[in-house]
């Protein structure tokens, strides 16, 4: 039996059919900067048939990301005769017993939620930041309007709540745009590709910005439709796709050629010293 396919799409990306966890345990170690996926939610996906074994799958991510490398683990629970399944929280603390840090609790606040009875609307999915140490890239994205934008504020009140040291009193004026918080707004389903969960094009884009570096490899280990690996060759990245299902496998594979004929998103050169630079190709 054929463990996987190979589908080539030059230096910057390449996809695998096969089941996820065969094909990471053929990754050498440590090789990976950034994954960026969404599992099948409890019995939430109806996913061609296909179910995941998350213990083997969560097993290789560990041994496949850089020292430094980000997991961004986005999930969400059914609801079961009348309770939550909890399996995203089960799931969090099985990376943190394999030596992830979960490094942040973010949400993913769905403008379009579903309605549901008996409760408030469900509007949110967790992203779990799961880090192997310190991230090596943390690049914060700044576009959360200030609302005392242009205001002067004390150093001192805002830095250390009144008790600062003589060196770091003075003040500042506060920026029209800051750090955004963890909580995430995004529309679902903009990007309608055929597949049953497709994962929002921003949001992809803006993991993929904040948790690496242009040149860093990124994995997808369920691509579904490829809006991981679109976003990731957009924004200067390499990227390596698998699925299971060989129809998501050709969806992923038309829209990210289609994405490295287009101009790049992101154009920050790629540090000289970087080992992807230096080795060339993808792994």
């Amino acid at each position: 039996m054929t463990l996987y396919t190979r589908v080539e799409l030059g230096d910057d990306a390449m996809l695998f059919h096969g089941e996820c966890s065969k094909v990471m345990a053929l990754l050498p170690d440590a090789s990976i900067d950034l994954t960026v996926t969404s599992p099948p939610y409890d019995n939430l996906r109806e996913y061609n048939g296909y179910t995941f074994d998350f213990e083997a799958i969560a097993a290789q991510l560990w041994r496949v990301t850089k020292p430094g490398g980000v997991v961004v683990w986005v999930v969400g629970d059914a609801t079961v005769n009348g309770s939550e399944t909890g399996t995203s929280f089960r799931q969090a603390l099985r990376f943190m017993e394999l030596g992830f840090n979960l490094y942040d609790t973010m949400f993913y606040h769905r403008f379009n939620g579903v309605p549901t009875e008996g409760r408030y609307y469900d509007v949110i999915e967790y992203m779990f930041i799961l880090s192997k140490g310190k991230p090596s890239a943390i690049n914060f994205l700044n576009d959360r309007k200030n609302l005392t934008a242009g205001n002067r504020e004390r150093k001192d009140t805002v830095i250390n709540k009144g008790k600062a040291k003589e060196k770091d009193t003075g003040s500042f004026v506060t920026q029209k745009y800051g750090r955004r918080t963890n909580l995430w707004y995004c529309v679902t389903g903009d990007n309608r590709t055929g597949h049953p969960a497709p994962f929002p094009e921003a949001l992809a884009r803006d993991h993929i910005l904040s948790w690496s570096n242009p040149g860093d490899l990124v994995l997808d280990p369920m691509c579904g439709s490829g809006t991981t690996g679109k976003m990731a060759v957009l924004t200067g990245r390499r990227f390596i796709g698998i699925d299971i299902s060989e129809e998501y496998v050709e969806l992923s594979r038309e829209r990210i050629a289609k994405a490295l004929q287009q101009p790049r998103l992101f154009t920050a050169d790629t540090p000289a010293e970087a080992p992807a630079a230096q080795q060339g190709g993808l792994w």
